[in-house]
């Protein structure tokens, strides 16, 4: 089977239309629908229907699927190997980070490894931790930065993992903020401002609340961590946040409740990383290692 009508394939597999798959790898509607009917020519059946809005995958297309991400997994591997040979750390690095990643992280392991390898580019996509680990299993990122997830499936490997302690927050003006400690049912009288309800930060207190019989008021869901902060500094809740964010327009309580989450580097298994992917994830390394110190 050819490499380019596999790509072809999974690529209107996973943008769900001819036309966006064309745009993604930089050919004409027409050179993709070619590529798509050489291969079922060659297999001698329909892997996609074409309809009036949307297409559909058959159920040979669907048995197809991941053999050809394997297939290409390893005509990768294969480049990678052979890669390593000349020492030389160029081309292309796509990454994905979160959002809170991006600002309290990123920076300095980028402004390191922009020095230490100018010949690379990085291709850098900010996103939420679950649509980041969806678009890793569309191979559209080397890398992914993200809060590590219970439910991660064993298509993932961690690379890298850190602590993120966090820490039950009000603004300064607010009611409960006279005081260092508030219980639980304290904080139960308040709106809760907290990210969407499938974030690790949710479930973590979501939990608490539930095993103390409590009501959580959650008020104005947003995964943005700055916008959340923005709000409880404001008075209009009170919220979970790292401590690292924690300043002087916050003020921090004490619930007896510790509640932290692991950030990490999160890659493919079975895919291997580049010699661009390996030296940024050296970088974090040390960077995350420092902080800890």
């Amino acid at each position: 089977m050819d490499a380019n009508s596999l790509k072809a394939f999974l690529g209107i597999v996973d943008q769900g239309s001819f036309s966006e798959a064309a745009e993604a790898l930089h050919l004409t509607q027409p050179a993709i629908s070619k590529r798509l009917a050489a291969l079922e020519n060659q297999l001698g059946t329909k892997l996609i229907e074409r309809g009036h809005r949307e297409i559909r995958v058959t159920e040979a297309g669907a048995r197809l699927l991941p053999h050809a991400r394997r297939i290409l997994d390893e005509i990768h591997n294969a480049r990678m190997a052979l890669s390593a040979d000349d020492g030389i750390i160029s081309g292309e690095l796509e990454i994905i980070a979160s959002h809170h990643i991006g600002l309290h992280h990123l920076p300095n392991w980028l402004r390191r490894f922009v020095s230490d390898y100018p010949e690379v580019t990085v291709n850098l996509q900010f996103m939420e931790s679950d649509a980041a680990y969806s678009q890793m299993l569309k191979r559209n990122a080397e890398l992914a930065f993200v809060t590590l997830s219970d439910s991660m499936g064993s298509e993932f490997v961690v690379y890298e993992q850190w602590s993120d302690p966090m820490a039950f927050v009000v603004g300064a003006g607010h009611e409960l903020a006279v005081g260092k400690n508030a219980s639980l049912e304290d904080l139960a009288q308040y709106p809760a401002l907290l990210p969407d309800t499938t974030t690790a930060t949710y479930r973590a207190v979501s939990r608490l609340f539930l095993e103390a019989n409590l009501p959580l008021k959650q008020q104005i869901p947003t995964n943005y961590l700055e916008t959340i902060k923005m709000m409880a500094s404001v008075g209009l809740g009170w919220s979970v946040l790292p401590v690292s964010m924690v300043d002087e327009s916050l003020h921090q309580l004490d619930t007896g409740f510790p509640v932290s989450r692991v950030l990490g580097a999160v890659g493919l298994s079975g895919r291997h990383l580049s010699p661009a992917a390996t030296a940024l994830l050296g970088i974090v390394h040390d960077e995350e290692a420092n902080q800890t110190t």
